[in-house]
């Protein structure tokens, strides 16, 4: 039997900065020494540094004509935080509509409570299509 616990409150702050895009927030998250690496559609990347960190997520998220942060879930996977969410966006450099991108964030915390690393896997944007349900099934 496991017991929840109650994450700490630097991960609902980060997603806070992000869903308010407000990146000085989701900075002020971040220690001095973060470190975030990402898969992302187009390889494996590193940031080093709350700036460079901050500047990536601005350029996602704040760069954009329309934000709508759709779900975000906050969890812990051992003594590791475990951020997920979903963001709908319009982006003249993404092309014409909606687009959704997830990402899940695992992350490790210093003394003073601050993210130190980051570890990201991200959908990449992709324009947003109806759920498509098949009508019937197709025996096996």
């Amino acid at each position: 039997m496991t017991t929840p616990t109650a994450a700490p409150p630097v991960a609902g702050d980060f997603l806070e900065g992000l869903a308010t895009q407000d990146f000085a927030r989701l900075g002020a998250t971040l220690a001095d020494d973060a470190y975030m690496t990402g898969l992302v559609p187009s390889g494996l990347k590193e940031w080093d540094g709350p700036e460079q960190i901050v500047a990536i997520f601005r350029r996602w998220f704040g760069e954009v004509v329309a934000f709508d942060l759709v779900d975000a879930v906050v969890g812990g996977a051992g003594p590791r935080l475990h951020l997920r969410w979903r963001v709908r966006v319009r982006a003249g450099r993404l092309g014409d509509g909606w687009f959704v991108v997830e990402q899940q964030v695992y992350a490790d915390t210093g003394p003073d409570g601050r993210i130190e690393r980051l570890s990201l896997l991200c959908s990449g944007f992709w324009p947003e299509t109806p759920l498509q349900i098949p009508s019937e099934r197709t025996p096996r």
